[in-house]
C-alpha cells in the first residue's frame, strides 16, 4: 500500500533508469509524472518492426536480473505476472578468421574448462583469472555501483571503506590490455576478456584494469534472455508504474527546467509551464545542461570528459536459418588494437572491424518469418564529430558482410530483405544522447568513475539525475542501479 505523500514528481525521459525512478517514487508516495519527448518508452530500450521482423533497439545482454524483480517486490507485485526470462547456457559464440569457435558458458569451472581444451592457456589459468574477477568485483560493488560517490558520509561506512583501503588490488594502475596479457598466454583469451570495455564505450587499451569485472556477471553471476525479448523489460516496467498510477506524457518533449531561487521548481512543455517539488532528470546530461537549462552554471569539468564510442547498427532481416550462430556471436577483428586506434584516435572505422550480431529469433521464433532470422549486427564506431557518416556507413556495410559472408562460408547478401540503420547521428536524434556517444562518457582513465556527474545536481535543489550518462554509469543493471541511488538520496 502507497502513503500518498501529496508531492509531486516530475520524471524527464522514459528510457529504463527514468521508468524504476517513476516506479520508485510512486513507491515513496509522491504523484508522479514522466516526460517523454518520443512517442513510445524506452529510450535506447526500444524496439522497431518491419517486413515481419521484430528488432530490439538498443541493449540486448541481461544480467542481474534481480533489479528489475526488485522493482515488482516494492509495488507489491508479482514479477511473474508480468514478465518471465530463461538462463543462457552458453551465453556467447566467438568466431575467429582461422576458423576457432569457443563458446562461453555460464559458471567458473564449465567456463575454464570449455577455454582450456580449445586455447593454450591451462584451466586453472583461466580459474585463477575468474576468482580474481569475483574478488574484485566484491571490492568494488559498494563502493562504484550501490552507493553515491558525492556524499561524503558515504565513504564512512565499512563496506566502502574496505574498498578504499584495497585501491591496490583493483588494478587501477593497469589497462584492462595489460592485465589480460599478464594473465593469459593465448592471444585469443587476452581478446575476448578486452571486448568487455566496450560495455561502456571505452578502450581496453586505455581503460583500467578494475573494468576486468564486467565478465564477472556474465560468467559468474549468469546472463538471461528476456521471454519475448529485450523490450518485453520496458514492457511490463511501464505497464508495472501504470498500475500504480504513474503517469506517462508521451511526444511531450521538456523544453526547459524552470530554476527559481536555486531550486527546480517545475518543467516548461510545448504547451505549458508546470510546477512540480521534485524533478528527475533521466536525459543525457551534457545535453540536459546544454538544452534545458542553458543559464545555469555548469559542471564544466565533468561536462568536458571524453566521450564514449557509439555504434553502426544494421538491422537485417535474413532469408536464412544459421544453426552455427547462438542469440549472442561475435566475429572477431584480426587486429584488435588497430580496430581501437581507428576508434578512439582516428575517429574512423578499422577495415575489418569485430561484429557483434544478436539474433532473438533463436528464442523467440515469431521475431522472424518462418526459416528467417532476425540480425542486429553491430559494430563499435566513435562518437560523432561531424564526420561523413554516409560514407563511413556505406563502407562499413560493405565490410561487414564480406567479413560475415566469409567466416559463414554464405554469401549473405542476397538474403537480406529488410534494413534499418542506426548510427550516432540517429543515436543521438532518438535518445538525446550527446555526440552520439551511447554510454555517455567513456572510461578510458582510472579516475573516469569518479569523473562522472552526481546523482544530485550541487547547485541547484531538487533537481536530480538518473541514468546511463550519470553514476554509476551505462548499461541495464548500473541504469537501475542508478535509479534506485537517486530515489535514495530524496526524502520519503
Amino acid at each position: 500500500m502507497i502513503t500518498e505523500n501529496n508531492k509531486t514528481c516530475a520524471i524527464i525521459g522514459s528510457g529504463i533508469s527514468g521508468i524504476a525512478a517513476s516506479i520508485r517514487m510512486r513507491n515513496k508516495g509522491y504523484k508522479v509524472t514522466v516526460f517523454e519527448a518520443n512517442s513510445f518508452p524506452g529510450g535506447k530500450l526500444s524496439q522497431e518492426i518491419n517486413k515481419g521482423y521484430r528488432f530490439d533497439f538498443g541493449p540486448s545482454v541481461f544480467t542481474m536480473p534481480q533489479y528489475v524483480d526488485e522493482l515488482f517486490i516494492l509495488s507489491g507485485k508479482n514479477s511473474r505476472d508480468f514478465f518471465n526470462y530463461v538462463h543462457l547456457n552458453p551465453v556467447y559464440r566467438y568466431f575467429f578468421e582461422d576458423g576457432t569457435i569457443l563458446d562461453s558458458y555460464h559458471g567458473k569451472k564449465e567456463y575454464a574448462a570449455h577455454m582450456a581444451a580449445k586455447t593454450k592457456d591451462s584451466e586453472e589459468t583461466i580459474l585463477k583469472y575468474l576468482n580474481n574477477t569475483e574478488q574484485v568485483y566484491h571490492l568494488t560493488a559498494d563502493v562504484f555501483l550501490h552507493n553515491s560517490l558525492h556524499k561524503f558520509k558515504n565513504y564512512f561506512t565499512k563496506s566502502i571503506a574496505k574498498g578504499i583501503i584495497n585501491f591496490g588490488k583493483i588494478g587501477a594502475f593497469d589497462t584492462m590490455n595489460e592485465a589480460n596479457e599478464k594473465a593469459f598466454t593465448d592471444k585469443k583469451l587476452v581478446q575476448i576478456f578486452n571486448r568487455y570495455a566496450t560495455y561502456n564505450g571505452s578502450s581496453p587499451y586505455l581503460a583500467p584494469a578494475t573494468l576486468n569485472v564486467i565478465p564477472h556477471l556474465e560468467i559468474i553471476e549468469g546472463a538471461y534472455y528476456p521471454i519475448g525479448g529485450i523490450y518485453s523489460i520496458t514492457q511490463s516496467l511501464v505497464e508495472l508504474a501504470k498500475s500504480i498510477d504513474v503517469v506517462f506524457k508521451f511526444s511531450s518533449p521538456v523544453k526547459e527546467i524552470i530554476v527559481e531561487n536555486k531550486k527546480a521548481a517545475g518543467v516548461k512543455t510545448n504547451n505549458q509551464t508546470l510546477p512540480f517539488d521534485t524533478i528527475i532528470c533521466n536525459s543525457d546530461v551534457y545535453n540536459t545542461y546544454k538544452n534545458l537549462m542553458p543559464n545555469q552554471p555548469k559542471p564544466e569539468k565533468t561536462l568536458r570528459q571524453p566521450k564514449s564510442s557509439s555504434a553502426v547498427i544494421f538491422y537485417w532481416g535474413i532469408k536464412k536459418e544459421f544453426a552455427q550462430l547462438g542469440l549472442h556471436n561475435i566475429l572477431f577483428s584480426e587486429n584488435y588494437p588497430e580496430e581501437f586506434r581507428y576508434i578512439t584516435h582516428e575517429k574512423a572505422i578499422y577495415h575489418d572491424p569485430t561484429i557483434y550480431i544478436n539474433i532473438t529469433s533463436k528464442h523467440t521464433i515469431t521475431d522472424a518469418p518462418p526459416g528467417c532470422e532476425n540480425w542486429f549486427t553491430m559494430i563499435n564506431v566513435p562518437n560523432n564529430s561531424g564526420q561523413n557518416w554516409d560514407k563511413l556507413v556505406a563502407e562499413a556495410r560493405e565490410n561487414i558482410i564480406k567479413k560475415a559472408s566469409r567466416i559463414l562460408k554464405t554469401d549473405i547478401r542476397p538474403l537480406i530483405e529488410c534494413e534499418l540503420i542506426l548510427d550516432p547521428r540517429l543515436v543521438e536524434q532518438r535518445t538525446s544522447s550527446a555526440f552520439g556517444a551511447i554510454y555517455g562518457n567513456a572510461s578510458n582513465n582510472k579516475f573516469a568513475a569518479f569523473m562522472r556527474h552526481p546523482n544530485f545536481s550541487k547547485k541547484i535543489k531538487n533537481l536530480y539525475f538518473c541514468g546511463g550518462s550519470v553514476h554509476p554509469g551505462p548499461s541495464m543493471p548500473l541504469c537501475l542501479l542508478s535509479a534506485k541511488i537517486t530515489t535514495s538520496l530524496i526524502k520519503q
